[in-house]
């Protein structure tokens, strides 16, 4: 059998986390999230591809090419996701 595979995304701005006001949004990295998410999928037997953007446009085109090659999609939509009706959209949709 297969192993599931999971896509993450993050929304704009999170590449600076532990840069950007660390006393708010914490001192790891995305890179240290991204590998503890992958430390938590291995041992889950799934895989998952970690990705950032900080074009709306971009995560739209990940969300919608998503069913083709994945089981499920987790995203933060940071910024996003009080005002993206295009990644609703594409969420919806997909």
């Amino acid at each position: 059998m297969a192993k599931k595979k999971i896509l993450v995304l993050n929304g704009p701005n999170l590449n600076l986390l532990g840069k950007r006001q660390p006393d708010i949004y914490g001192r790891l990295t995305l890179e240290q999230i991204n590998k503890k998410v992958q430390a938590l999928a291995k041992e889950l037997g799934v895989e998952v591809d970690c990705r950032q953007s900080n074009s709306e446009g971009e995560l739209v085109t990940w969300i919608q090419q998503a069913p083709r090659r994945y089981s499920a999609i987790v995203i933060n939509p940071a910024a996003y996701t009080h005002s993206s009706v295009a990644l609703r959209d594409a969420i919806t949709a997909a």
